[in-house]
């Protein structure tokens, strides 16, 4: 859907990952609100490398990078050409 904004976007993977509603506060902490738990991270940037064309390293599987959807899109929009 090429008309779709990057947070569309990742509002719709995150949809994928969690069946919780999503927050709607872009800087409340998705681990801390128990939307996502270090088991669902993985699923979550997986997710994320697919709908982006993105390799995620490892180095940056870090929590505090994917804590808020906010923070997610910050990384995206470093990250995605």
């Amino acid at each position: 859907m090429p008309n779709d904004t990057r947070r569309e976007r990742l509002l719709r993977v995150l949809k994928t990952v969690t069946t919780q509603p999503l927050p709607a506060d872009d800087e409340e902490s998705l681990f801390e609100s128990g939307l996502l738990d270090s088991f669902a991270l993985p699923d979550l940037v997986s997710a994320l490398e697919q709908e982006f064309s993105i390799k995620v390293p490892d180095r940056d599987l870090n929590p505090r990078k994917f804590d808020s959807i906010a923070r997610i899109d910050t990384y995206l929009q470093d990250h995605v050409s």
